[in-house]
C-alpha cells in the first residue's frame, strides 16, 4: 500500500503558498510507503485565492508534469491533516496514486459517461449552489454511477466560485483537455469499481422528539404530524409556550427538523439519525394554522423529526461515523478488542491511503469547541492518515444535497 502525498499552506501571496505545498509533496513522494509517481490531484483554495485559481492551477501542473488530471473548487475554508484555515488565503493539495483505467475527471466540457472501458463506479463530486436545480443534477449524476454513491460539497466563496477540472490524456481517452477552471454546474472524478472507498455522513444533530410521519404540509409549513399539529409537538418537544415568546423564539432557532422518506434511513435505534435524513432550519411559525415553517418543502408521507445541534452532538456523531469506518476496514479486529473490553487502537489507518473531508463552512471552528477541533477528531479516531478537503455551502452524499454536515470518505487498500 502507497500513501497519497499531500501539502498544505497559508501565505498573503498565492505562489509563496505553492511553493510551501510543493516541498512537502516532493519531500513525501520520496518517502517509502508514499506514491512516487501519483497523477491525479484534488487542489482546495480558500476563496482568499479565488481570483487567482486559473495561475495557481497553471503554476501546479508546470511543477507537476506527472500529474496529469486535477480536481477541486473553492471553500471558505480548507483543511489538512489536523488543520484547518477558515477565512484566511490557503490551499490544500492531495496527490492519488490510483490506476489510470479507473477514474476519470468530468466537468460541463467533458461530461460523464460510460463507455470506452470505463465504468462509473462512485464519484467525487464539487457544484455551484446558483446552478438552477442543483439538487436535482445532482440526483441524476447519482443515477449515473453504479453505486449511486456521490461524495463533495458545494463551492463556497465570496467572491469567485471556481471549480477545477483538467484531465490530461491518461484517464479519458478521446476527450482530450477537459480544461481547467470552470464556474457554474458540476465537475469532479468519477472512480471505477477498482477504487475501494469508504463514505460516512455525519449530521451532528441528535432528535429530540420521537420520528412522526407528515400527515399535512403546505408549501414549506408543516401543518400536522402523525395527524397532530406540528407547533404544538414542537413545543412539548421544547417545554416551551408562546406565552413565554422569548424563551420560546432563544429554543426554536436552537432547534431543526430532520426529514426522510418512506423506506430510507430515519432514525436508528441507536437515536442518531441515518444517511438518508435531510436537516433543515426552522425558519418560523404558523400560529394561526399551529404549523412550523422550514427551509424545505416536506411531502406528505415523509417522516420528520425534531433535532437540536450542538457542540457534544457533533462531536459524538463525528467519532460514530469514524467508528464505523473504522469497524468496516478492521472488524475482527475491533470485535476481538471488545471482547477483552479494551478499546481498539486505530489500525484502520494501516489500510488507509488518504481521506477527503467535506464539512460545512458553519461546523469549523467554534461549532467544535476550539480551532481545528473538528479535524482533531478525526485524527484521534482514525490515526495520522494523509487528509485534505474543504469547508463547502452543502454537502453531497449519495444523491442527497445536505447542510451542516460533514461527509469522510477515505480511499483503502483493497487488497
Amino acid at each position: 500500500m502507497t500513501l497519497f502525498p499531500t501539502g498544505h499552506a497559508t501565505h498573503p501571496q498565492w505562489p509563496m503558498a505553492c511553493g510551501l505545498v510543493l516541498a512537502q509533496l516532493r519531500a513525501q513522494m520520496a518517502l517509502p510507503g508514499h506514491a512516487a509517481a501519483p497523477t491525479l490531484g484534488l487542489l482546495y483554495i480558500t476563496d482568499h485565492y479565488a481570483s487567482e485559481a486559473r495561475a495557481i492551477l497553471e503554476y501546479l501542473q508546470a511543477e507537476l508534469p506527472g500529474v496529469t488530471d486535477w480536481t477541486g473548487t473553492v471553500g471558505i475554508g480548507v483543511c489538512a491533516g489536523n488543520a484547518e484555515y477558515i477565512d484566511e488565503p490557503a490551499l490544500s493539495v492531495m496527490l492519488c496514486d490510483l490506476p489510470a483505467d479507473q477514474y476519470r475527471v468530468f466537468s460541463g466540457v467533458a461530461p460523464l459517461s460510460a463507455g470506452r472501458g470505463f465504468a462509473p463506479h462512485t464519484a467525487l463530486i464539487h457544484a455551484d449552489a446558483q446552478t438552477p436545480d442543483v439538487a436535482e443534477l445532482i440526483a441524476e449524476m447519482a443515477e449515473r454511477t453504479a453505486t449511486g454513491y456521490l461524495f463533495g460539497g458545494l463551492a463556497a466563496s465570496r467572491g469567485d466560485v471556481v471549480q477545477f477540472a483538467a484531465s490530461g490524456h491518461g484517464n479519458a481517452p478521446g476527450q482530450g483537455a477537459a480544461g481547467g477552471v470552470f464556474s457554474g454546474g458540476l465537475s469532479g472524478v468519477a472512480f471505477g469499481e477498482g477504487v475501494a472507498l469508504v463514505s460516512r455522513v455525519t449530521q451532528g444533530a441528535q432528535p429530540i422528539a420521537p420520528e412522526r410521519e407528515v400527515t399535512a404540509a403546505d408549501g414549506n409549513v408543516l401543518l400536522t404530524l402523525d395527524g397532530e399539529p406540528a407547533l404544538d409537538l414542537m413545543l412539548d418537544a421544547l417545554q416551551v409556550s408562546l406565552n413565554a415568546p422569548r424563551e420560546a423564539l432563544d429554543a426554536v432557532r436552537r432547534t431543526l427538523v430532520g426529514l426522510s422518506s418512506p423506506g430510507d434511513q430515519g432514525v436508528h435505534r441507536t437515536g442518531n439519525f441515518g444517511a438518508d435524513v435531510i436537516v433543515r432550519h426552522i425558519i418560523g411559525v404558523d400560529p394561526g394554522r399551529q404549523g412550523v415553517a422550514i427551509a424545505e418543502h416536506p411531502r406528505v408521507g415523509q417522516r420528520a423529526a425534531f433535532c437540536q445541534r450542538d457542540r457534544q452532538a457533533a462531536r459524538a456523531d463525528l467519532m460514530r461515523i469514524c467508528a464505523e469506518i473504522r469497524e468496516e476496514l478492521e472488524p475482527e479486529e475491533i470485535l476481538d478488542a471488545a471482547a477483552l473490553h479494551e478499546a481498539p487502537s486505530p489500525h484502520a489507518s494501516r489500510r488507509i491511503r488518504g481521506a477527503i473531508y467535506v464539512s460545512c463552512a458553519g461546523r469549523g471552528g467554534p461549532h467544535f469547541g476550539a480551532p481545528g477541533a473538528e479535524l482533531q477528531t478525526v485524527r484521534q479516531a482514525l490515526g495520522d492518515v494523509p487528509l485534505v478537503g474543504f469547508f463547502a455551502g452543502g454537502e453531497i452524499a449519495r444523491h442527497h444535497l445536505y447542510g451542516y454536515t460533514g461527509v469522510l470518505t477515505v480511499f483503502v487498500d483493497g487488497e
